[in-house]
């Protein structure tokens, strides 16, 4: 398994299934897959049948394997009158860490934002993702600490 099988490319419908199991599998790496409530039907539905969809994937593709994912959608209102992109969820599966595919989602998630004018990609990382962190440092990204994230549950 090398990058040169590694096919870069925007998910299909027909992704839904695989997406969804490394979906799963974040919630579980990320410690709330008790609440996690994503079925394959709902990957379908809200990614793929809805118009416009609630979010977009970038995937990572082995031969019949997904790799990993990159999540995301459109802000398309932001001080600066252009959009941005909010990138929700960047996987890799652990059998294909360390052979920068998690870079190339990125880079393509680059030329995604270049493409619809986005002035920015913004997403938070936990606190305890000292390896998640020290990847975006890498890739150029700055720690925002202007702001503090709330949440209000209702």
């Amino acid at each position: 398994m090398n990058t040169s099988e590694i096919k870069i490319r925007k998910a299909t419908e027909a992704d839904s299934e695989k997406l969804w199991v490394l979906m799963r599998d974040l919630a579980i790496f990320e410690k709330y897959i008790d609440v996690f409530a994503i079925t394959p039907e709902i990957v379908k539905e809200k990614g793929f049948r809805k118009n416009p969809p609630d979010f977009y994937c970038i995937i990572a593709e082995d031969n019949e394997n997904i790799a990993g994912i990159l999540v995301y959608y459109f802000l398309p209102y932001t001080a600066q009158n252009r959009p941005a992109i909010y990138m929700k969820e960047l996987y890799v599966d652990e059998k294909y860490r360390g052979q920068k595919i998690g870079e190339e989602l990125m880079n393509a998630l680059k030329e995604e934002a270049t493409l619809n004018n986005c002035t920015q990609i913004k997403w938070t990382v936990a606190p305890w993702n000292d390896s998640g962190k020290k990847f975006y440092e890498r890739l150029g990204a700055k720690e925002n600490t202007e702001w503090l994230n709330y949440e209000w549950n209702v």
